[in-house]
């Protein structure tokens, strides 16, 4: 296999990994939605107590804040589903680079991942750092919180 062949491979490693993940935590998000839900409906008898309706009010309250995650996890799955990953030696969407040893994933924000031994993470095109160092290439450096860092690789 060609050294493009295994950046290539490499970077679809990433890019299902990354979908995975977030899959997972819409997944877990929308299954709390759902639970509090559940709670939330009262039978179709008539006559329910003050207790019952207070109980079902307040379920429906914690629905309610279990749905803001899964509009997030759901929004974050689409990005990634519709992001352009194919390789590339420019930073942009779908890039992964590298600098200081560290690897970002330019899609989503995330929590630190490892794929095969390496660490990754996601950083959104709206974050700062991603702004620094927007259209450039290996070996071209960015100003970053009064640093100047080189871009070791792009792919």
């Amino acid at each position: 296999m060609s050294n493009s062949q295994d950046r290539a491979a490499l970077k679809k490693a990433v890019t299902d990994k990354l979908l995975s993940l977030e899959s997972e935590e819409l997944a877990t998000a929308l299954a709390h939605y759902e639970a509090h839900m559940e709670g939330s409906v009262l039978d179709d008898r008539e006559g329910h107590d003050r207790d019952e309706i207070s109980a079902s009010t307040e379920a429906v309250g914690l629905a309610a804040a279990f749905h803001h995650p899964v509009m997030t996890h759901h929004a974050k799955v689409d990005v990634i589903e519709n992001l352009d990953f194919t390789p590339t030696d420019t930073v942009r969407p779908g890039a992964i680079v590298t600098f200081d040893g560290r690897k970002l994933i330019v899609a989503v924000s995330t929590a630190r991942f490892d794929v095969d031994g390496v660490t990754y993470m996601g950083i959104s095109p709206e974050s700062p750092i991603y702004k620094a160092m927007d259209g450039l290439k290996a070996g071209d450096s960015f100003a970053f919180q009064g640093r100047e860092i080189e871009i070791e690789d792009v792919l």
